[in-house]
């Protein structure tokens, strides 16, 4: 049996000889860029039950049919990690979803903050783009997208058990390392383009829940400081190790 290429999200329920009908979205992808029709074998999954190869059992330009045939991959459990960040210009903010979801984050939260350049951020474009990066890079859970909310509203109701790693800018080259952390149900935050403003700054260091730590001896870009901050956690503490 040929080994399929094409992974496709799904909204519905999978099991053996459970009928998928396609969006008009996947359908095009799927018949009109990728040139498969009936017969193809595609994998798919949906966050919930795993991983399925299913087979295309109609074809049409703006609709399809698959069907499961077996479990390919039985369902993993997500990593326990939220990232908290400002949403900044568009392809930026792009990239931070889609790069999140790669590196195996569990839930997203933008935050609005004093120096946010973008207050905006559209919840189902970045669900789109989350699907699509787990579309591609094999992964089986679905992180949760949340809407804006503002940090200060987010610090108020924040449960203490969860600590916050905060990747602060002013502690470039010392301070705390993500290395010498302990395990334990986290979440990074990391700020916008214009850093944090100093009444931000002084409430984040007072919260015993916020541990502020060092990305190393150069100040990052918000997105390179995402990826960097989620690369570390991985590596210590996740399922890298």
């Amino acid at each position: 049996m040929a080994m399929a290429k094409i992974r496709l999200c799904v909204d519905h329920a999978l099991g053996a000889g459970q009928s998928l009908p396609l969006t008009e979205a996947q359908a095009h992808y799927l018949f009109g860029v990728m040139r498969e029709g009936v017969g193809a074998r595609i994998l798919v999954f949906n966050g919930r039950d795993g991983e399925w190869l299913a087979e295309v059992t109609e074809a049409g330009k703006r609709k399809g049919r698959l069907i499961c045939i077996e479990r390919t991959r039985a369902q993993s459990t997500p990593t326990d990690l939220w990232l908290l960040f400002a949403p900044v210009k568009k392809a930026r903010t792009d990239f931070i979803v889609e790069k999140a979801v790669e590196l195996g984050v569990s839930r997203l939260v933008p935050v609005s903050t004093e120096f946010t350049n973008s207050e905006r951020l559209r919840r189902d474009k970045a669900e789109a783009h989350m699907r699509e990066a787990a579309e591609q890079c094999g992964a089986l859970c679905l992180p949760e997208v949340d809407e804006v909310t503002p940090l200060s509203r987010l610090l108020a109701g924040w449960d203490p058990a969860r600590r916050i790693l905060w990747a602060d800018e002013a502690r470039a080259g010392a301070g705390v390392t993500i290395a010498g952390l302990g395990p334990g149900p986290w979440s990074i935050l990391i700020g916008p383009e214009g850093g944090f403003s100093d009444e931000e700054r002084a409430r984040l260091a007072a919260l015993p829940f916020v541990v502020p730590v060092s990305l190393g001896p150069r100040i990052l870009r918000a997105e390179t400081a995402a990826v960097a901050a989620i690369t570390l956690w991985q590596a210590h503490l996740g399922d890298w190790r």
